[in-house]
């Protein structure tokens, strides 16, 4: 027996409980991993509160990321005491995640652990890191170098945004936040930022075409706000977006892409190709600054949980949230 979250939907409704659990509950998969770490990202917040239609399957453990030590393997790649990493593939969806002492997994969902996390930094960073990074892969690979101009990061205080100004600030880019949280812009400026602004600013309805500013994007929002980003982003610049906080909705016309040349990059960290998740694990080991993570995370006991992940709906978590499940 092990403890995990749990969320069951059934007569008795919608409802996430830590309870013990058999080994034999767990799902199948050819790696069994003694799990150390897992975090609380949006979509854990979303299955956890039942406020989005996250869960595909029930009971179901939450838990996207996960770092920890294989138990046992039939998979070739792993063998027991080796420490791994999974980012997304679906789990706590429609498979089992890390919000629990155990988890039972598919070998190719994961990644070795790298050299220069230990299993806690490794959640630290995590889904939402590992997406900046993603986003900041994008921006280069598109020819935006620091030289252009200023990369605005929305979503600023959140686990994406955190990361992404931290990346992107010290490889040398000027960094604009956006926040709905003024009480954040000391937190911001001190992982890179130059400048802060209010998130009202971009979240009515604008022009379809602005004047230009960013020479490329990391956007975590959508809706009105991903679509004002676009219509005041400078001729050819670069727009990333990966996430849906503000709606999924996409209220904007033609205009920026047809007019100015701006490209919109969709970033996808679920079911991201193998080589590039361990390229983006390689170069978060080299890009990102490990003091500004002690500044961007933040540790609790899994019986936390639950009740953090209302708070993180309601917009009051700051930057990341590390689950030590064993505690």
């Amino acid at each position: 027996m092990f403890k995990g979250i749990v969320i069951d939907k059934d007569e008795a409704g919608y409802r996430a409980a830590v309870r013990d659990i058999d080994e034999a509950e767990l799902p199948e998969g050819d790696v069994t991993v003694r799990v150390a770490y897992s975090s609380l990202n949006y979509k854990d917040g979303l299955a956890i509160t039942g406020k989005g239609p996250v869960v595909r399957k029930f009971p179901m453990v939450p838990g996207i990321d996960i770092a920890g030590t294989v138990e046992s393997s039939s998979h070739p790649d792993y063998a027991p005491g080796q420490r791994v990493l999974l980012n997304g593939w679906g789990v706590g969806e429609t498979h089992w995640g890390g919000l629990a002492q155990k988890a039972r997994l598919k070998g190719e969902w994961l990644v070795p652990l790298p050299a220069a996390f230990d299993e806690k930094q490794a959640v630290a960073i995590g889904t939402a890191g590992y997406t900046a990074m993603l986003c900041v892969l994008a921006l280069e690979r598109h020819g935006v170098k620091p030289t252009d101009g200023e990369i605005v990061v929305t979503g600023a205080a959140g686990g994406v945004g955190s990361v992404a100004i931290a990346l992107l600030a010290k490889l040398g880019y000027s960094v604009v936040a956006v926040s709905g949280r003024p009480e954040e812009a000391e937190y911001l400026k001190q992982l890179g930022a130059s400048e802060v602004l209010e998130r009202a600013a971009f979240a009515a309805p604008g022009k379809p075409l602005g004047k230009e500013r960013w020479a490329g994007a990391v956007d975590v929002v959508g809706g009105h706000t991903l679509a004002n980003i676009c219509a005041t982003t400078k001729y050819r610049g670069v727009v990333t977006a990966c996430g849906l906080a503000g709606g999924m909705d996409f209220p904007a016309t033609v205009a920026p892409f047809i007019l100015r040349g701006v490209t919109l990059v969709g970033i996808d960290s679920v079911m991201c190709p193998r080589p590039e998740r361990i390229a983006a694990w390689e170069r978060l080991g080299r890009d990102l600054d490990l003091a500004k993570l002690g500044q961007i995370a933040h540790e609790i006991p899994l019986a936390e949980a639950i009740p953090t992940a209302a708070l993180l709906m309601d917009g009051k978590v700051r930057g990341r949230v590390v689950v030590d499940v064993n505690r």
